[in-house]
Order: structure tokens, then C-alpha cells, then sequence
């Protein structure tokens, strides 16, 4: 969980963008449901597009929802990152729907993860790959600052902090210098080393010294800016 991961994230729907970002050498790409219009059959396609480039894509799911959860998965999604995790029975749930039983209760079905029914003669999805999913829980709430705690000693892979949501909880919307925000970034990091999971934050500004800056701080899953500020500072 040590080594540095670098990613970027896509709230843009198109093939080729995504095609360009999974072929730039990132380690994994977000595809963003939650704050964008992209609905799930452009989602499939955008998963199919990262995985063929031999990118990990990754779902941000709209909302903690098993319904939302199991579908992304079914089409490929190779992580799931939840939106408001705010105490341990959210994170249980998310783990839950992530993993077939026993871990969880995902429902099967036959789409693309599972080679459209080829994999499951051969068992490889059912009994390998799905176990290797991984589960990132976004911590953007004063809730979550209380139980960081009980949150990380959950079976995932690490967390990342969603800065705006987070900076508006403690009162301080977009202000990412306050007092306020650096001690409960501080608090986070630090909380998350005890459990040896990876350390998440977004670097919104496609800028190389703040990237630079999060790597220094120890931060090791970093999503570096998204496709509309790209575009807008180029």
C-alpha cells in the first residue's frame, strides 16, 4: 500500500477523451457519476475504453447505492470510490455490495466482468478477480473526522478526502488553507498510516508543484486534476 499510484479523473462523456487519458500513463482512471451527466450506459462504455488500454478504471458512484454499485462492477469498474462516508455502517455497506457472498451480498450476473458467461465456466472472475475490487471511502464530512477510526480499520483499500465537501463541513467552502481544513487533513493522514491504507487526496489544478507537494506530505493515491480543468488551462 506504500507505492505511489497516480490517476486522474473524467466527468467529460467522451470515448476519446477517455481513450487519451487511459493511454497518458496514468495508473487508473474515475469515471464521475456523481457531480456529472454521465449515465450508466455511457459508463460501460467509457469502463470498456480504460480497461482496453490497460488502465484500471475506477467508478465514483452518485451515491452509496447497491443498485449502482453491482451495475459499474458488472460492466468492469475495477474500484469503486463512495461518495459520504461518514461512520463505519456506511463503509460496511459499500464493502457489502462490492463482494459476492461470503464477504458481501453482490447479486450475480452475467455482463462484460464476467466475460458474458465465459468467465463463470472457468470460474477466474467469481473466484479471483472479484475479490481484488478495491474500495476507497470518500471522507468529506465533520462525521467522518469523529470516526475515522472505526471507518479505516474496515477491509478497504484506502480513502480519499473530498476537499470541497470537507472544507464546507468545517466551514470553510473552498478554503483549503485554513487552519481548520489543514488540521483535518492532517488528522486523516495520519489516522489512515495506522492502518496501513492508501492515502487519497485530489489535486484539482493540474499543477506539478501541488502534486509534488501531496507526494512529499505523504500521500500515496492521488488523483491529479480532471478532464475540464485540463481543458480549460491548456
Amino acid at each position: 500500500m506504500n507505492k505511489l499510484s497516480i490517476g486522474t479523473w473524467l466527468t467529460i462523456y467522451s470515448e476519446a477523451i477517455a481513450e487519451i487519458m487511459s493511454s497518458s500513463g496514468y495508473d487508473w482512471v474515475t469515471i464521475d457519476l456523481e457531480h456529472t451527466p454521465i449515465s450508466l450506459s455511457q459508463a460501460e462504455k467509457l469502463i470498456r475504453v480504460i480497461d482496453l488500454n490497460d488502465c484500471k478504471p475506477y467508478v465514483r458512484v452518485s451515491s452509496n447505492s447497491e443498485s449502482e454499485i453491482k451495475r459499474v462492477l458488472d460492466f468492469g469498474a475495477k474500484g469503486i470510490i463512495v461518495p459520504m462516508i461518514c461512520n463505519a455502517g456506511d463503509i460496511k455497506k459499500a464493502i457489502e455490495s462490492c463482494f459476492y457472498p461470503p464477504k458481501g451480498n453482490r447479486g450475480m450476473g452475467l455482463n462484460r466482468s464476467h466475460g458474458y458467461g465465459e468467465n463463470i465456466k472457468k470460474t477466474d472472475y467469481i473466484n479471483n478477480t472479484s475479490d481484488e475490487i478495491e474500495v476507497f471511502a470518500t471522507i468529506e464530512s465533520k462525521e467522518a473526522l469523529k470516526n475515522l477510526d472505526d471507518i479505516f480499520q474496515q477491509d478497504i483499500t484506502g480513502y480519499i478526502i473530498g476537499p470541497y465537501d470537507l472544507s464546507s463541513s468545517i466551514g470553510k467552502p473552498g478554503n483549503f488553507f485554513s487552519d481548520e481544513f489543514i488540521a483535518a487533513e492532517k488528522l486523516i493522514l495520519e489516522t489512515a498510516k495506522k492502518y496501513k491504507i492508501r492515502r487519497g487526496i485530489h489535486v484539482v489544478e493540474p499543477d506539478l508543484d501541488q502534486l509534488k507537494e501531496k507526494i512529499k506530505d505523504g500521500y500515496n493515491f492521488i488523483a491529479y486534476s480532471v478532464d475540464f480543468r485540463m481543458l480549460d488551462e491548456s
